[in-house]
């Protein structure tokens, strides 16, 4: 009978390789022995509590690794060979296990953490409204029969837009739009208007829409800022408009590195506030100059990440001849104070409100 090692009774018994002399043998002896009934009741839950992972077998390579140093121990001091199930020897034994066991939960947080960590790491900011909830196919039917009126069902997405000119055209991310069947923009007065998409870039994350109504403006005087066509310095202050939530939101911050992730030099690093809806927002400098567009964020630094407005430039002139853009060259905003800046930048930016299957 396995008479000097209780773990090795444990698995025997558990396994079904006693016999029934040796498990009439095992059942006396803890009657006779509460002491020992009590430590193999413990393994046996400890056993159980491992069987059908990895531990089980790391268990019992530290518990042999245990008896082993024990057994040299023994081979010099002046004792008898016949080994009892002494309390001791579980006791290293299941120490041993224990930190087998801790090391492994260890390892296995730190990898859930690391790999969530990896796939939180950069968000785009579409945001994704929760009451859509109702038939895909009513809504599609629905948004097509609409084009200035507001929209009796909920978008599935929002981002935010900004105008490029006066009559209807806007830029946002495409990440906001891609895979739509439809785009509404929201205007500063609460109204919907339909749009379809001009022109995009997806690898620069950048598409350009048109409002479909032909008598649509988007203010009473043309776009009071310019996009810039270069970067702007680290360090250079700047500023936002988005749709974080269904009113307009102003933020304010720095550049914090002139290439964006992972060392992208399309975009730009912001130190800014930023979240769900507000990509597409306009980045402006002090004087109102457009230099980007907010397109995602890094959870782990809490790093926004802006498309620089050199891939704007590219894309308009890239455009077909019929569809070719005369972007404003006159900045009205430089001479302004901030809030008179919001003011007037608040007609030309725009929820984006987007509609699929």
């Amino acid at each position: 009978m396995y008479n000097n090692n209780i773990w090795e009774l444990a698995e025997a018994w558990t396994d079904g390789r006693l016999n029934a002399a040796d498990r009439q043998l095992l059942e006396e002896r803890k009657n006779a022995d509460p002491a020992f009934a009590a430590e193999f009741q413990e393994a046996m839950n400890m056993l159980q509590s491992l069987q059908g992972s990895g531990e089980h077998k790391r268990f019992k390579n530290a518990l042999a690794q245990a008896q082993k140093a024990a057994s040299l121990q023994q081979e010099h001091t002046i004792v008898p060979k016949t080994i009892s199930l002494v309390r001791n020897h579980w006791r290293t034994a299941a120490i041993a296990a224990s930190i087998a066991i801790i090391t492994s939960l260890a390892t296995f947080s730190i990898t859930r953490h690391n790999d969530k960590k990896i796939a939180s790491q950069y968000s785009l900011l579409r945001r994704d409204l929760e009451t859509y909830k109702r038939s895909q196919n009513k809504i599609i039917k629905d948004i097509k029969e609409q084009s200035t009126v507001t929209p009796q069902l909920e978008a599935r997405y929002t981002g935010t837009g900004f105008a490029l000119t006066n009559d209807g055209y806007l830029v946002t991310s495409y990440h906001v739009i891609a895979g739509a069947d439809s785009v509404y923009i929201q205007n500063r007065d609460g109204n919907y208007y339909k749009t379809h998409v001009v022109a995009f870039n997806e690898a620069n994350d950048v598409v350009v829409l048109k409002v479909e109504d032909k008598k649509f403006k988007f203010g009473k005087q043309d776009i009071p800022y310019t996009i810039a066509k270069s970067k702007k310095k680290l360090g250079a202050r700047v500023f936002t408009l988005g749709f974080p939530q269904d009113e307009i939101v102003y933020n304010e911050g720095y550049i914090s590195a002139k290439n964006g992730y992972n060392g992208d030099s399309s975009q730009y690093r912001l130190d800014i506030p930023a979240g769900p809806g507000q990509s597409g927002s306009p980045v402006a400098d002090a004087s109102g100059n457009i230099i980007g567009i907010i397109t995602g964020k890094e959870s782990e630094n809490e790093a926004t990440y802006a498309v620089a407005s050199e891939a704007i430039i590219d894309l308009l002139n890239n455009m077909p001849e019929k569809n070719k853009i005369k972007l404003s060259s006159y900045n009205k905003l430089g001479k302004l104070g901030r809030e008179q800046q919001i003011e007037k930048m608040e007609y030309y930016t725009l929820a984006i409100k987007v509609y699929k299957k």
